[in-house]
């Protein structure tokens, strides 16, 4: 088997083969393909940009040339309108001054031959030219282009024709700029490649880029050859080429060497691992987690148990300062403490508690055995310490303190359920005094006319109140001896203005604003009238308390509107301090209580109201601050109506 390296990737150990040192190599070969590649792009790059940019020269110069052959046939075009007008004798035409101008730019000749073909004025003459006229551009030789005009005869017949032969080659030196002149090398050729008129001299080079476009009608034979004079470097001749050559002998070279090196290490690694195998083997075995630190808190070994604890591999932790990773985020400060002390030599001797994260994030608890590291002289180099899992332990401790917990309350809720229906039945024989006392101070009343309409509206007021009382502490009585809800179509908007007037003092004493939000018509709920208000009442009462320490404006809003699909949602919001990052569940549990006069119950009875109607009690953050506590009531189901009927008939 042939030998491998070990090498950390991302802080993971991977065995690589022994080959390794070839991946250099391989790499450069890579990379000096990928700059041929890039080299042999960029020069067709350059070509194709090369040639775009000449034909775009070609075709402006073409255009320019052109131009210029169009403003030539004007100025014969003029020439022509004078003799048709007969203000131009043929005797005349030689001297005009049209014809010298032409002849001084680059026209070769000029002749006006009559309707028969004869000629009638020929400028310059075949011996003497003009006097003073007379150009270099008349001895440039080679092809020479015509522009005709015709002539109106009499009856508008043919009358002649106005012929100027130019020279190709002045036309170039006179609209080739310098800048393009420079740049290629520009000639005129007809269709055999025979040379017409050029900048230069001599043939075209084969290894030159060149490009071809026609003249048009004015020289029909002749076409516009421009080659470029700087050329694109072949993409092997180019420096990069020659450095990459230099740069894949120093790396062969380096690889040689690496090798040798590479095998030195190998040779040398398989001697300690060897040796270290079987200490290794027993560490492992152990299980018990062993950790050592130098004196400056650094972890230098941890065994493999050790790392499961904390869910990390021996490698990911070796080498690490404090703060550990698997410290606890909301401990850091105290964990910190606790180092200072341990590297301090004051742990203690029976060991301590402590608690760390998984890296998956749950929590494990330890208990740490620290003890000094010495060296083979004596002295002390560190802390090795033994760390022992005791989660399952604790574990085992908080379920039964949970148990006895819920001992407890469920022993508190019996002996409050029967107090409560004790009280409850207590309070129904003075319930029942006051309102027949109520009843019988109205009787004695009824007919007399000298007692004031208000006393009569106070003692009706207050037998409703007492007849309202009586119910209420009859669903209660009913409610704790798990009877049934008396359900029943009711309004919402009814039980909740009810619930309010129950409220009105506590609302005005706390300064508060109500906003009833009544929304579109809903439907009627199947609920216990008594109960629900209840609940509202419940719910406003601890809004109204926690905005008592808020400063204005103080408003609680109620709103009802449709649900689920079959349900309406009342929802009770405040712009209070919030609930703190209580859950519902939290908040709803017998006895916990956020007041210092609370029993902690009130919301546990609303949940136990709001379920035996199948509805859901919810609370949550307002996004503009403040808490909204809402809950769920179906609403009345096809066959409800009937129901109820055949319940009266029944009964």
């Amino acid at each position: 088997m042939p030998p491998q390296l070990r090498l950390k990737l991302f802080g993971t150990p991977v065995r690589l083969p022994a080959s390794l040192w070839a991946w250099p190599l391989i790499l450069s070969l890579m990379v000096v393909v990928g700059v041929m590649l890039w080299l042999r792009s960029h020069e067709q790059a350059s070509l194709t940009a090369q040639r775009e940019e000449m034909i775009s020269d070609a075709l402006s110069l073409e255009a320019q040339l052109n131009g210029r052959l169009e403003g030539e046939l004007a100025q014969l075009g003029m020439l022509a309108g004078l003799i048709n007008g007969q203000r131009l004798s043929s005797d005349a035409f030689s001297t005009h001054p049209v014809v010298l101008d032409g002849l001084r730019r680059f026209w070769v000749s000029v002749t006006w031959l009559s309707e028969a073909g004869r000629i009638r004025a020929h400028q310059p003459p075949e011996v003497n030219p003009v006097d003073g006229t007379r150009r270099q551009l008349s001895d440039d030789g080679g092809l020479t282009g015509h522009l005709s005009v015709p002539l109106k005869g009499q009856l508008d017949r043919p009358g002649g024709l106005l012929v100027a032969r130019f020279s190709a080659a002045a036309l170039l030196r006179q609209k080739v700029p310098w800048w393009l002149a420079s740049k290629y090398d520009i000639r005129l050729v007809d269709v055999s490649d025979t040379v017409i008129a050029a900048t230069v001299e001599g043939p075209r080079d084969a290894r030159q880029a060149w490009y071809r476009v026609g003249l048009g009608p004015s020289l029909p034979n002749a076409w516009l050859e421009l080659s470029a004079r700087d050329r694109v470097t072949p993409w092997w001749r180019t420096l990069p080429m020659a450095l990459m050559g230099g740069f894949l002998c120093l790396i062969g070279l380096a690889s040689v060497m690496l090798r040798k090196q590479m095998r030195s290490v190998t040779r040398a690694e398989e001697a300690w691992r060897t040796e270290a195998a079987w200490r290794t083997a027993m560490e492992d075995s152990l299980a018990v987690g062993i950790r050592a630190r130098d004196l400056e808190g650094r972890l230098v070994y941890v065994n493999k148990t050790m790392a499961d604890m904390v869910g990390r591999q021996p490698e990911e932790l070796v080498g690490l300062l404090p703060p550990m990773p698997y410290w606890v985020p909301e401990e850091m400060d105290q964990s910190m403490t606790r180092h200072l002390r341990n590297m301090a030599g004051q742990a203690p001797r029976g060991g301590y508690e402590s608690r760390w994260q998984h890296a998956d994030g749950r929590i494990v608890e330890v208990m740490v055995y620290e003890a000094p590291l010495v060296d083979a002289q004596g002295a002390q180099i560190g802390w090795m310490a033994s760390v022992v899992n005791i989660t399952e332990r604790k574990h085992l401790e908080e379920r039964e303190r949970r148990q006895m917990e819920a001992m407890a309350h469920h022993a508190r809720l019996t002996m409050l359920g029967e107090v409560a229906s004790t009280l409850a039945h207590e309070l129904n024989q003075p319930l029942s005094a006051i309102t027949s006392y109520n009843a019988g101070v109205l009787n004695a009343l009824a007919g007399r006319t000298d007692v004031p309409e208000p006393v009569i509206k106070a003692l009706q007021r207050q037998g409703e109140q007492a007849g309202a009382a009586a119910r209420i502490v009859k669903r209660i009585r009913d409610f704790l001896t798990r009877r049934e809800p008396q359900r029943e179509l009711c309004d919402l908007h009814a039980v909740i203005a009810s619930a309010l007037s129950l409220l009105k003092r506590d609302i005005e004493r706390h300064q508060v604003e109500i906003v009833h939000v009544s929304g579109d018509a809903l439907p009627p709920v199947v609920a216990d009238a008594v109960l629900i208000e209840q609940v509202v009442a419940n719910l406003v009462r601890n809004a109204c308390d926690a905005l008592s320490l808020q400063p204005q404006p103080r408003r609680v809003r109620i709103a009802v509107g449709p649900g689920e699909p079959g349900t309406v949602r009342v929802e009770v919001a405040d712009n209070g301090p919030g609930l703190g990052g209580q859950s519902a569940a939290s908040l709803c549990e017998p006895f916990f209580t956020t007041k210092s006069e609370g029993m902690g119950m009130g919301l546990a009875i609303c949940r136990s109201i709001v379920e035996l109607h199948y509805g859901a009690l919810e609370a949550h953050d307002a996004p503009e601050g403040g808490a909204v506590f809402s809950f769920t009531l179906p609403t009345r189901r096809e066959g409800d109506e009937a129901c109820d009927h055949t319940g009266e008939e029944s009964a």
